[in-house]
């Protein structure tokens, strides 16, 4: 029997998939040389999951994988809609960054509440200014999106005793629905969205919705940046409709460094690092060859994506 080809779209450094060894025969491309690659493939591993490589190559001639796994929590970036209507499994790496993802979150409710950015400024400047924070206990939080993320980033928030309220797609037990969002707004301290990028979460955060925000109230994003009217945030800002945010995504990434947001007062800016933590990289190829393992013996992959709603349903 022919060893089945998996085809790793390339990033720097590369995934360990020495366990495969003997098992698939693995041939590495980069973005330029991936259409021409796709139809000798059975197997597709997205590991630059920043690229959007796979959306021009995939509509191309000839046969496709049959299955495809990016080591990203979001699918954005892959699916098009000859994917998305093929018979091709998607897989993604749900599992390896929700938890450091709420740790990311709850040191940026903690960083804001207690006004460390001044403090870091004000020690590089010699400035001794004494100051009062907030308390963060019994503050309120409404986290959108109700998938493994968003379920940890509750968690998170409720250890510290902030009342924290959950928005998914659909209400049931524990979660609130969309129908509830702008109720929830209205009263929370924190808004963090932990959404997925589909038809109905694009720009969801636009001026309408940082208009129903208190003015205390300090918003924060680790879900995907298109999320957020970008230009209608900097104005919520601007206007002090909103006391700060931060975001660890944005809509175009990398932020170009003519971007006024580096600038903008009252905006933490980080880049994309909210889920790495030591180590990330081979938690996703472990992974990866436990999919493949079970994808070569015919089991049930685990992480499989909806390809009409872009997450893996079930919670």
């Amino acid at each position: 029997m022919t060893d089945p080809t998996l085809l790793v779209l390339d990033a720097d450094p590369l995934p360990r998939l020495g366990r495969l060894t003997g098992r698939a025969r693995i041939v590495h491309t980069d973005e330029a040389g991936l259409a021409a690659r796709l139809p000798e493939a059975d197997v597709l591993l997205v590991w630059d999951f920043t690229s959007h490589a796979v959306r021009k190559a995939w509509p191309g001639e000839g046969p496709r994988p049959r299955w495809v796994h990016t080591a990203s929590a979001g699918v954005d970036h892959l699916l098009c809609p000859e994917l998305a209507a093929s018979d091709t499994v998607v897989t993604n790496a749900r599992g390896v960054f929700e938890q450091p993802i709420a740790e990311y979150v709850a040191a940026l409710v903690l960083a804001m509440a207690k006004d460390l950015p001044r403090t870091l400024d004000l020690q590089r400047r010699g400035e001794w200014r004494h100051r009062e924070s907030q308390r963060v206990a019994g503050t309120r939080a409404v986290v959108v999106g109700s998938g493994p993320v968003g379920r940890a980033v509750a968690r998170t928030l409720k250890a510290l005793d902030v009342r924290t309220a959950l928005v998914g797609r659909t209400s049931r037990t524990g979660v609130h629905g969309p129908e509830d969002l702008d109720r929830l707004l209205a009263r929370a301290d924190w808004v963090v969205a932990a959404a997925p990028l589909t038809d109905d979460t694009r720009g969801m955060f636009d001026a309408r919705r940082f208009g129903v925000f208190q003015p205390s109230a300090r918003f924060v994003n680790v879900g995907r940046g298109a999320l957020v009217d970008e230009e209608a945030l900097a104005g919520a800002l601007a206007k002090r409709w909103i006391a700060g945010a931060a975001l660890d995504v944005f809509a175009a990434e990398p932020l170009g460094p003519d971007s006024p947001l580096w600038r903008l007062p009252g905006l933490i800016v980080s880049p994309h690092m909210s889920g790495d933590t030591v180590g990330w990289r081979d938690e996703l190829g472990a992974q990866f060859v436990e999919l493949f393992e079970r994808w070569a013996a015919g089991r049930p992959l685990f992480n499989v994506v909806d390809k009409q709603r872009g997450y893996v349903p079930g919670h």
